[in-house]
């Protein structure tokens, strides 16, 4: 091998694992693949909902937030997620709270989503859109920082160009607040 090669190998080598930890260092993921879509947070592990990336406090690395799970008012099941939010960043994705996840979806084909929130003063956003490993084509489902006390539905459709794999959902809590989600969903329209 020539030294020019072996130098760019080792170079290779030495940046894949600092991406790496850069990129988990902004988000917390608990994986298991018993508990599915995982929509009504039922299933958790270290107080964290499964198979949902989530951006705390610990991960955002900006504001003073926490994520919680609330038995007190569920939509459906035994509880919700909460976020209780003292301030954060207004920029989204990995820099705001929030949780996102990404699901296997068939090209030409369209998929709801929806989910349940109730929200006292914080804004939010909610985007899903179809991506692959290279671009994403988001629309917003919803933003708006209304305050509503009671469980509300919110619902959007996706569909997934040819040159697309996955729908990614993601929502974030761009202000301060106290936003709860339950019974998320997502569905292949017939």
């Amino acid at each position: 091998m020539k030294p020019k090669t072996i130098c760019m190998l080792i170079t290779v080598l030495g940046v894949i694992p600092l991406l790496s930890y850069a990129f988990l260092a902004r988000s917390e993921l608990r994986k298991s693949g018993a508990a599915g879509v995982n929509g009504g947070f039922e299933t958790t592990q270290a107080g964290l909902p499964v198979n949902w990336i989530c951006y705390t406090a610990k991960s955002t690395g900006v504001g003073d937030h926490d994520l919680v799970l609330d038995t007190t008012k569920p939509k459906e099941g035994r509880q919700s997620l909460k976020f209780i939010v003292r301030q954060c960043s207004p920029k989204g994705g990995r820099f705001s709270p929030g949780v996102s996840q990404e699901f296997k979806a068939i090209p030409g084909e369209t998929y709801t989503v929806s989910f349940w929130a109730r929200n006292e003063g914080a804004e939010f956003v909610a985007r899903a859109g179809a991506v692959n490993a290279f671009n994403g084509r988001y629309k917003t489902v919803v933003k708006t920082n209304e305050s509503f006390t009671t469980w509300r539905q919110f619902t959007g459709t996706v569909s997934v160009p040819q040159d697309m794999q996955n729908i990614r959902f993601e929502l974030n809590i761009l202000g301060p607040g106290v936003f709860s989600i339950d019974d998320f969903r997502i569905e292949q329209t017939k």
